[in-house]
């Protein structure tokens, strides 16, 4: 009776905070609370966690006209949903699933989805590294992700990190709650002056790049990056700010792609990570490599946690103070590495790097949509503009689906 109570509290809370304008049926399914939306629609839809805005329930209500079942249960509204409970919300007739970056999708949940003749998973992130995609293929189940509404966003909470780190925001916030501040002093809480400095890039994708617009922009900084692509843009849009901050009379800045992430790592004031993770990105920053970058440089990692061998940054920041780092994402996550919590030169946040209303909403968007045309029988999209999707009128949204990623691998009837 408590746990029933509590679900229906949670679920109140929660489409109140995402702007859900109008309440589902509260029920249960496999065993689990769920909201239903539309309960007559033909096809079934599974949405495993409460999501942002309501663009995206139209989405999947009315341009699919399916039934969407969005679970609600108060034992995993906080937390990761396990299999066996994503099986169970599938149960035996589900067309499609929307699903978050934190779940493990491979063959035990594409196999149940398949059985319930599902033929489409969306993941709420423009990451998939959680999912299975070979498992998904073999099944024919296509993949959608959310692209091209996370970069702004992203890039903010990396500068974000980054300025906290530098002027030590949040041990000064924590000395103040404490009550104990009892006056100026010359010496409380001296940070780092990012102006005129180095940023280190490694990746120089969509993100990174509008990180580095920020921050030298910002910052009057110079830029060092290291790809295994050029990324000519970047350089022209760097050159373009130089020149203008020349013709005001102001010192230039530089922008430098370089060989090694070595180059990088020794160079720079501030090193920002932006690659992919994959196996040769797995622990790309390590004991060798921290032991390479400057004594007080500061490294923010919003990329992806495993990344950066955790263990031996832990054990970096301990035996170098002045050294900082801002986490977004961490190694084992939601879990972090002993001691790294107790560590005061590092500002860490619950991976909210797509957090914001706009973001969240779009991804939401984006992984409706992906479900919703696919099982319309419509094609993949043409562009990488998102636009369309997000904040064109909803009558005129493209008649596609935004991002399948093994699109050209599913056999379509």
């Amino acid at each position: 009776m408590i746990a029933a109570i509590a679900t229906r509290v949670w679920a109140r809370q929660a489409m109140a905070a995402n702007g859900l304008a109008r309440r589902g049926l509260s029920t249960t399914s496999g065993g689990l609370a769920v909201e239903v939306y539309n309960p007559s629609g033909e096809k079934r839809v599974v949405v495993t966690k409460m999501l942002p805005g309501t663009r995206w329930l139209d989405i999947l209500t009315k341009k699919l006209g399916a039934r969407v079942e969005v679970l609600t249960d108060a034992k995993y509204a906080p937390t990761i949903v396990p299999n066996s409970a994503i099986v169970d919300l599938i149960g035996d007739k589900c067309d499609g699933v929307l699903g978050q970056l934190t779940e493990d999708w491979s063959a035990e949940t594409f196999g149940a989805l398949k059985q319930a003749g599902g033929v489409v998973y969306s993941n709420y992130a423009v990451g998939y590294n959680n999912v299975n995609v070979d498992d998904a293929t073999a099944a024919n189940i296509a993949v959608g992700n959310t692209p091209g509404v996370l970069t702004e966003t992203t890039a903010e909470i990396t500068a974000a990190l980054t300025l906290a780190a530098a002027r030590r925001v949040v041990e000064a916030d924590e000395f103040m709650r404490a009550g104990k501040y009892l006056g100026w002093l010359p010496d409380l809480f001296v940070g780092k002056l990012l102006q005129r400095g180095t940023l280190g890039l490694i990746g120089a994708g969509r993100i990174g790049s509008a990180y580095a617009k920020m921050m030298v922009e910002g910052h009057y900084m110079d830029l060092v990056y290291f790809d295994k692509f050029q990324n000519q843009k970047l350089e022209d849009y760097m050159k373009g700010y130089s020149d203008f901050l020349e013709s005001q009379g102001e010192k230039g800045i530089t922008c430098t792609r370089v060989d090694t992430v070595e180059e990088v790592l020794s160079a720079s004031d501030v090193v920002s990570l932006h690659p992919l993770l994959d196996k040769t990105t797995h622990h790309l920053i390590n004991k060798e490599r921290l032991s390479i970058m400057k004594d007080d440089a500061i490294l923010v990692n919003a990329a992806r946690g495993p990344v950066v061998d955790e263990v031996a940054l832990v054990a970096h920041l301990q035996a170098n103070p002045n050294f900082r780092c801002g986490l977004d994402v961490f190694e084992d996550e939601p879990l972090m590495k002993p001691g790294l919590a107790e560590c005061p030169n590092a500002t860490i946040v619950p991976h909210i790097a797509s957090a914001s209303l706009w973001t969240r909403g779009g991804m939401a968007t984006l992984a409706a949509q992906n479900i919703s045309a696919f099982l319309q029988g419509q094609p993949g999209y043409d562009s990488q503009d998102m636009t369309p999707f997000v904040d064109g009128p909803f009558d005129a949204m493209p008649e596609s689906c935004p991002s399948i990623v093994n699109m050209d691998s599913i056999k379509r009837n």
